[in-house]
């Protein structure tokens, strides 16, 4: 499985409050579970910045991290940005093999 970064900047009206907040959640959290079952969750960050939100997550290819991407969009009204990241330990294994 590749591991993929979210980070995720979401409408002002989908914070209207943190009720609504919560809402959106659990939806976006449901909706992914169903429709990319085979995703693993590694973290889940409130950050501050240009972005509300970073999460860190596995899947088994890029079509499926764009799934989740588009399934946050979509309930979110919101903006992500998915990146590619390699795990410390297995960069410093190919960089060794360099």
């Amino acid at each position: 499985m590749a591991t993929y970064v979210l980070l995720t900047k979401i409408s002002p009206e989908s914070m209207s409050s943190p009720q609504r907040l919560k809402k959106l959640e659990e939806e976006v959290k449901e909706h992914i579970t169903r429709s990319c079952p085979q995703v693993k969750w590694l973290a889940n960050y409130a950050v501050l910045g240009p972005y509300d939100y970073l999460d860190i997550f596995e899947a088994p290819d890029e079509v499926t991290a764009s799934k989740v991407a588009t399934i946050v969009r979509s309930f979110g009204h919101a903006t992500t940005e998915t990146w590619g990241a390699i795990p410390w330990g297995r960069f410093k294994e190919i960089t060794q093999q360099l």
